[in-house]
């Protein structure tokens, strides 16, 4: 997955990328989605990756952007709480996979055939449509076993989660996080060495 100067897109899923736009830079934690235009720019970088997104739904967002944001920031502190938990190694709970189910009830799927594949659309307000599009990535994460292999970045420091199916990850990124780790290392072996 791609890194953005902004929003670091390190697992190529929707919820997890959602939960990553907490970070922590010189120590302290930052909110990449303080403000209604932080969102539509995090939606527009998201559909460079994922392409679900379409002019008509991104025209709704923008109408109805403060509802976005709330329902957003709202959805990602739940996501938030329940993937580190699962990171943690705890279960994954049946009133987590209800809470998603719920999501997805307020603004269900219809489905159209495009370019000869069957492209699954949620329908309702921008703000549950956006949920509902979460919720489904979070729910296929559950149902494909992904979470499993969810991990916290090694950095003490750091907050962002992803996703080791190799079992040998360590780092959010070696962008982020490995480079500093071996930069910092080094630095130490060059100042042991003087």
């Amino acid at each position: 997955m791609t890194e953005t100067k902004k929003f670091p897109l390190i697992s190529g899923n929707f919820s997890l990328d959602l939960v990553n736009t907490e970070l922590v830079r010189r120590g302290q934690r930052h909110d990449l989605l303080l403000s209604e235009g932080d969102v539509l720019d995090w939606l527009h970088v998201m559909n460079e990756e994922n392409s679900f997104l379409n002019e008509q739904l991104l025209l709704k967002v923008k109408e109805r952007s403060r509802q976005v944001l709330l329902s957003v920031l709202q959805m990602r502190a739940v996501l938030r709480e329940q993937f580190e938990a699962i990171a943690d190694g705890q279960p994954i709970p049946d009133e987590f996979i209800a809470f998603l189910e719920k999501r997805i009830e307020k603004s269900p799927f219809t489905y159209k055939l495009m370019n000869q594949k069957l492209i699954s659309i949620p329908i309702g307000e921008a703000e549950d449509i956006l949920l509902s599009f979460i919720a489904y990535d979070s729910l296929t994460l559950i149902g494909e076993n992904k979470l499993t292999s969810l991990k916290r970045c090694s950095n003490q420091d750091c907050v962002l989660l992803f996703i080791d199916e190799s079992g040998r990850r360590k780092w959010c990124s070696m962008k982020i996080c490995g480079n500093r780790k071996k930069v910092a290392r080094f630095q130490h072996r060059k100042s042991d060495d003087e």
